[in-house]
């Protein structure tokens, strides 16, 4: 049409008529004059290609800092940033003004591309099904997990499969450690029923940290068992290079940010226990495990068969109960009942938590505790291991080093302080061991706990009396056992069968 311009795509049609037909006619088709034909005939540029580079309709802003100044700090500072560029700039030549940051932002991006340094490259891969698997811990500490009102401190345990996208993750309170790695990787592999030809982990660099060479080595020599066991075989990305291990890095992010969508539709993130959260996660897991269904299934055939056992995904270690009433293990003292004092226990350290035997015999499962400080250790302390010895010397509770720990629930450390400003240092320390007694005596730590804060709560003192009669056994419960006795004279006519019983012959005996 007269007036308009024709565009690239009108001039290409042109010329494709114009192999097969006339100019008149291919001009036509393509929707300009005939004499425009002749003209695109005489000059085959495209439309686009004519059109002249716009000019400079203001004058440049960086002209006199540019090659000066700007070009100098790119080279040697290559990442930093336009909005430091252009601070420092201002800083030297307040006339320039604020408001050129994207043209700044625009010009160093063009040089970064004409003449900056060469940038790393990723290569993507094709995986194998059945061939790779891969581990590593992330933190989770933005997700502000509370647990019965307290900060969890702990982060996951995540493993992958490459081909099929397969997760699985474990909730570790500890650090980086062998055992956390053991334990979420064999949990992993019996929920996938297989085991991949190839793990890749990280180099496992903070379970190494501050290791003597014999714990390194150590370290080592379990962890190629643990692959031997899984017919797996081991592999390790370079220290510091994440993107090498992106296959489960890249999943990091999207695992927690999926936590993070549940815990906002959940409305809290605070759980009443451990095992909810562990739940909780599981389910989130189990989620995105179901949409990748397909892929898992076509990859389970191509796994190693499991052994037909777990191997140890514990460390073991030696201990003596002392007469403190426990033992100290990796900087933490942990409290033991007073008849295992004087003897030997192997302690099977987990992620969370240590199991001690006397010889092949269970005798308790303890949490796993953490040093506070590098240079203060921690306790762990169960009240029901020492209360039969605090009866007897309760004003040891006074100044005992792990009074803090000792007791189970808030309310009774809230007793001990008002005890111990009201009625003096002696009798505050009877009436609050008697009151770890009771609950120990009636199994009523939380009911107790409950009554002990009303108490306070109302400005008195807990009545030692009457919470022993609220406690005491109800006599209605209390079976009435009635003994029938036998009369005396029964036992002679026993006397009398036995010597007149028939002997093997049939014979009777006198």
């Amino acid at each position: 049409m007269p007036g308009l311009h024709i565009t690239d795509h009108q001039m290409r049609l042109y010329m494709i008529y114009r192999h097969s037909k006339e100019a008149t006619v291919a001009a036509a088709k393509s929707g300009f004059s005939r004499a425009t034909g002749y003209r695109i005939e005489d000059d085959p540029r495209l439309p686009s290609q004519k059109k002249a580079p716009r000019g400079r309709r203001r004058p440049d802003p960086l002209a006199e800092v540019w090659d000066g100044e700007i070009v100098p700090i790119l080279k040697s500072a290559p990442g930093v940033r336009a909005i430091a560029v252009l601070d420092e700039i201002r800083r030297r030549h307040p006339e320039i003004s604020a408001g050129i940051r994207r043209t700044l932002e625009r010009r160093m991006r063009t040089w970064r591309a004409l003449a900056g340094p060469e940038q790393d490259v990723i290569f993507r891969q094709e995986h194998e099904p059945g061939r790779f698997g891969l581990s590593d811990f992330t933190d989770t500490s933005a997700l502000g997990i509370t647990v019965a009102g307290v900060v969890l401190e702990h982060r996951l345990y995540h493993f992958r499969l490459a081909f099929s996208g397969f997760e699985h993750a474990h909730v570790v309170l500890g650090g980086e450690s062998f055992v956390a790695l053991a334990e979420g990787l064999q949990n992993a592999l019996w929920v996938l029923g297989g085991a991949p030809r190839e793990h890749r982990s990280d180099s496992l660099s903070a379970a190494f940290r501050n290791l003597d060479c014999d714990a390194k080595e150590d370290l080592t020599l379990r962890y190629q068992a643990l692959m031997r066991h899984y017919d797996m075989t081991p592999t390790r990305n370079n220290r510091g290079v994440a993107h090498e291990n992106g296959s489960i890095e890249s999943s990091h992010g999207h695992l927690k940010k999926a936590l993070q969508d549940a815990l906002l539709l959940r409305g809290s993130r605070d759980f009443g226990h451990l095992d909810g959260y562990r739940r909780f996660v599981d389910e989130i897991v189990g989620r995105r495990n179901a949409n990748n269904r397909k892929r898992i299934e076509l990859e389970r055939p191509m796994l190693t068969p499991l052994p037909r056992r777990r191997t140890a995904d514990y460390e073991e270690k030696i201990v003596t109960v002392t007469s403190s009433g426990g033992f100290i293990l990796r900087r933490v003292f942990y409290t033991a009942p007073s008849r295992l004092i004087g003897h030997r226990l192997r302690a099977h350290l987990y992620d969370n938590r240590i199991e001690c035997f006397l010889g092949a015999t269970l005798m308790m499962t303890l949490r796993r505790g953490q040093p506070v400080s590098q240079s203060k250790g921690g306790h762990v302390v169960d009240y029901h291991h020492v209360i039969h010895a605090l009866r007897k010397k309760p004003m040891a509770l006074n100044n005992l080093v792990y009074r803090d720990q000792l007791f189970p629930r808030p309310a009774y450390a809230r007793a001990f302080e008002a005890l111990h400003q009201e009625v003096g240092d002696k009798r505050a320390c009877k009436l609050t061991v008697e009151l770890l007694a009771l609950a120990h005596d009636r199994g009523c730590e939380a009911e107790l706990s409950e009554l002990i804060d009303a108490e306070l709560d109302a400005g008195r003192l807990p009545d030692l009396a009457f919470l022993r009669e609220r406690f005491a056994p109800n006599p209605a419960s209390v079976p009435e056992i009635k003994v029938a006795f036998v009369a005396l004279g029964s036992y002679d006519e026993l006397a009398v069968v036995r010597a007149v019983s028939p002997t093997s012959n049939g014979e009777a005996v006198a």
